[in-house]
């Protein structure tokens, strides 16, 4: 069969109402999950999964890729409006979302959060149609010492977001490896810090943690007020105007590609794409010290890492047959009840399918721009619900969204302790975006790292013993050099004030 044949007839795959609506119906109920806190993606996919059973394997599978993409977008709702991201991976949207929220732009940082996810949801659909092969055989290369050299190179962006609260930072990030490292033992099935608590044998589960530690201290911080200062709180201000696209598409283009090639990486997920989007994005601002005070830049980036994941980790799983992350292996399973089997063999017996869906994940992108443009006018007018109504609402929300992860009022408990731990670094103006980081990235940093051991029977070599390490090394050299020369010439700069002023003559 020619190429123009495959493509006729993937076309004719394609081109029913049951495809093109479904797919837009997947977008739209993503979003709205997205945007709960506690409802995550992997959730909603499984959710979706037994729905499409009964449905012809086309409009099955681009029904839960709707929802996926529309799931990665719809995170970073309330994480702008309310300090409570919906998904783990809006979690680096928040640094700057969440600021700009409360300076009056909730409509301009939801714009760009839009936009950024459609340039870099479309980026990666591109990605995965003309670079499968070539990115699947990228993603080989990466095994467990080139994923650990990766995060610990992610793990500098610390110090970036610590502003200068250098130490204060530092000490978040040891909390956060610290509570990290609760439940299980991956490695060996042993306890740590469980301290007899069956519950804790699991871990801290990411969502409570992250309730907790952004959403709970602003309420305890409204209801601390003597008095509000005012009534009302309109947020939601004047949408993002074409100068902001442009001024802002370098850093998109950039968090995009850093998306696909992390996204590609089985096991790496969108979260640690967020982060070192916005890193790469700090690291090349000239306005680094504004990054986590309210920058249009830090939610382009953080969106557009998060977002360029989205196709990207399809390459593994069409191409070799891996799933790049929860949702996916989902997605895996979908293909295999329709008694599909993806790899290589896929693409040789069932071509004309595979094109089918490379035009749904097209056609995915235009329609996450267009429901997301016109939700964000009915959801952004939340921000100007005066603040002692939305805080309540906002409250019955986090303790929904932390019981739903597992059913669990541990799960609640966990989430109104990390609420006074929260509060507590917000008196004490101890830096959360540290603790974040660390609490995300130091698990995969520590399985990775003692994999590479387990396979080198402890040879510490096995680190430096590819291109790809010793690059990660170099970066990170690089990042930390950068970083104590900053904070030392910082410390170097006079601070007495009378060189500015005018001396006289005696």
């Amino acid at each position: 069969m020619t190429f123009v044949e495959t493509l006729s007839s993937a076309f004719a795959l394609f081109a029913t109402w049951q495809n093109i609506m479904v797919l837009g119906l997947g977008v739209l109920i993503g979003t709205f999950v997205g945007a709960v806190p506690g409802m995550t993606t992997p959730m909603a996919v499984a959710l979706t999964l037994p729905f499409t059973f009964s449905l012809h394997p086309v409009t099955g599978i681009l029904l839960l890729l709707g929802v996926y993409k529309g799931g990665l977008y719809g995170g970073s709702i309330t994480a702008i409006l309310i300090n409570a991201p919906g998904t783990p991976a809006a979690s680096c949207t928040l640094l700057d979302g969440y600021p700009l929220a409360k300076r009056g732009e909730a409509r301009r940082a939801l714009d760009i959060a839009l936009y950024s996810s459609v340039v870099a949801d479309f980026i990666s659909n591109l990605s995965l149609i003309l670079f499968a092969g070539v990115l699947a055989s990228l993603a080989l290369a990466f095994g467990t010492p080139e994923v650990f050299t990766l995060i610990l190179f992610s793990l500098t962006i610390i110090a970036g977001v610590s502003g200068d609260q250098l130490l204060k930072g530092l000490g978040a990030a040891c909390l956060g490896l610290l509570l990290a490292t609760v439940g299980l033992d991956v490695i060996y099935g042993t306890n740590r810090f469980v301290f007899g608590q069956v519950d804790l044998m699991a871990g801290l589960n990411f969502i409570p943690v992250l309730i907790g530690l952004f959403a709970l201290p602003e309420i305890i911080a409204f209801y601390g007020r003597k008095e509000s200062k005012r009534e009302h709180n309109p947020l939601a201000g004047k949408g993002a105007s074409l100068a902001d696209f442009f001024a802002n598409l370098k850093t998109i283009i950039r968090g995009s590609v850093i998306g696909v090639v992390l996204g590609a990486i089985p096991g790496i997920g969108g979260a640690p794409a967020a982060f070192l989007s916005y890193s790469e994005a700090r690291r090349n601002s000239p306005d680094k010290e504004k990054f986590g005070t309210g920058q249009l830049e830090g939610v382009a980036a953080a969106e557009s890492g998060n977002n360029g994941t989205a196709g990207a980790t399809m390459i593994p799983l069409l191409a070799l047959g891996i799933p790049g992350d929860i949702t996916t292996a989902i997605i895996l399973g979908a293909f295999m009840i329709h008694g599909l089997r993806p790899g290589p063999l896929l693409f040789q017996d069932n071509l004309s399918l595979i094109y089918a869906l490379f035009i749904g994940i097209m056609l995915s992108s235009i329609y996450l721009f267009m429901i997301g443009k016109a939700s964000i006018r009915l959801i952004s007018r939340i921000a100007d619900i005066p603040q002692r109504i939305l805080f309540p609402v906002v409250l019955v929300l986090c303790v929904y969204g932390a019981y739903a992860v597992n059913n669990s009022i541990f799960d609640v408990t966990v989430m109104f302790i990390m609420g006074l731990i929260g509060f507590g670094m917000r008196s004490l103006a101890i830096p959360a975006a540290p603790f974040l980081i660390a609490f995300i990235l130091g698990p995969l940093a520590e399985d990775n790292f003692r994999q590479s051991l387990l396979l080198s029977k402890g040879d510490w070599l096995i680190f430096f013993s590819s291109p790809i390490c010793l690059i990660f090394w170099a970066l990170t050299i690089v990042a930390v050099g950068v970083t104590v020369w900053s904070n030392v010439r910082k410390s170097s700069i006079p601070t007495n004030t009378n060189l500015d002023s005018p001396t006289t003559t005696p």
